[in-house]
């Protein structure tokens, strides 16, 4: 059981370290096309994204790969009932990849590009939001624990909800992020973005919570999920003061524990479910019930011990190393 409980929680803690990092570059990808008013400030973001956007993808590669070793069943039906909003996913991340390259190998084709690396980062950021929507408010299952639902009862009004508000969350840490690396007048533009939709934010997430409490059974009596709501609240608050005194790099780290606070209320309404079913609301597919071996969480563990930090500690040195703002003249230089 013990092992059971820590291959949750580093399943969740990497899917919130890819939410907290992607959610950056692919909130400066969707703002890129609306803040910007030059081929200057453009190549600003991109360089501003340009060593970290791949690097951050690789940890939902590494979520999906903790979560297939430890839960099988699980990955099984996420994978398979989600499959065609996954293939969105994908397609979408592959589009985005590729457009950001070929911006700078087609001149004649930039904006295109552009608008390419922008719904590129629109859709995995409304999908994701969708997909977990639909995890808390549980998916019909058949007696073997298969998704026995089709596309469109994915689109409901509350998974429809919590993929507002991912796009928003998305776009608050992008903006986030262009404030902290921006100058000038962009930076301001950023600001502006992160600002409003800060506000946007708190305002769809007091009837996301109320709706959330009714719908998972137990979690408006439970005390884990408050204290994230509380966490999150308290994250809210100290980045509003952050942005009224131009601290940048706290209004960015506030706006991170957000979204870890997000995810903090997300699992802890959910534990000890990974999967829940609709058609039956106390069952679904648990930590308990869906996960591998002993020996396979023991072993794992191990190795999961010797390369996270490893990991972790490659991924602070790639921040430390290329942190600072990016300026026109910079770019100029010859730092793109």
């Amino acid at each position: 059981m013990t092992l059971q409980i820590i291959w949750f929680a580093l399943v969740m803690v990497l899917f919130t370290g890819y939410a907290v990092l992607d959610g950056f570059d692919l909130g400066i990808g969707m703002l890129t096309p609306f803040v910007t008013r030059s081929e200057a400030e453009k190549r600003v973001l991109f360089n501003a994204v340009g060593p970290f956007w791949d690097g951050n993808e690789v940890w939902l590669v590494t979520g999906g790969g903790a979560l297939f070793a430890a839960f099988p069943p699980v990955y099984a039906t996420v994978f398979s009932g989600f499959y065609l909003p996954l293939m969105l996913v994908l397609f979408a991340l592959i589009f985005r990849a590729v457009a950001l390259e070929f911006r700078s190998l087609e001149p004649e084709r930039k904006r295109f590009w552009e608008w390419a690396f922008a719904l590129g980062s629109f859709v995995p950021a409304l999908l994701y939001g969708v997909a977990l929507g639909n995890l808390l408010q549980g998916i019909p299952l058949d007696a073997r624990g298969d998704y026995a639902g089709g596309f469109f009862t994915l689109l409901r009004p509350f998974p429809l909800l919590l993929g507002v508000l991912s796009v928003l969350a998305v776009l608050m840490q992008g903006g986030a992020y262009g404030t902290l690396r921006a100058t000038g007048a962009l930076r301001e533009r950023c600001k502006k973005v992160h600002q409003g939709t800060r506000y946007l934010l708190i305002v769809l997430l007091a009837p996301a919570v109320a709706v959330g409490a009714f719908l998972v059974p137990g979690a408006a009596y439970r005390f884990m999920p408050w204290l994230f709501v509380a966490l999150t609240m308290a994250a809210w608050a100290a980045g509003r003061v952050a942005l009224k005194q131009d601290r940048d790099g706290a209004g960015f780290q506030f706006s991170s524990l957000m979204i870890i606070g997000l995810w903090g209320v997300m699992a802890s309404a959910q534990f000890p479910f990974l999967v829940r079913a609709s058609n039956m609301p106390t069952r679904g597919l648990d930590l308990y019930g869906a996960s591998s071996s002993p020996l396979t969480l023991r072993v794992m563990l191990i190795i999961a011990a010797v390369g996270m930090p490893i990991v972790l500690a490659y991924t602070i040195w790639v921040y430390r190393m290329f942190r600072g703002r990016i300026t026109p003249d910079f770019l100029e230089g010859g730092g793109e």
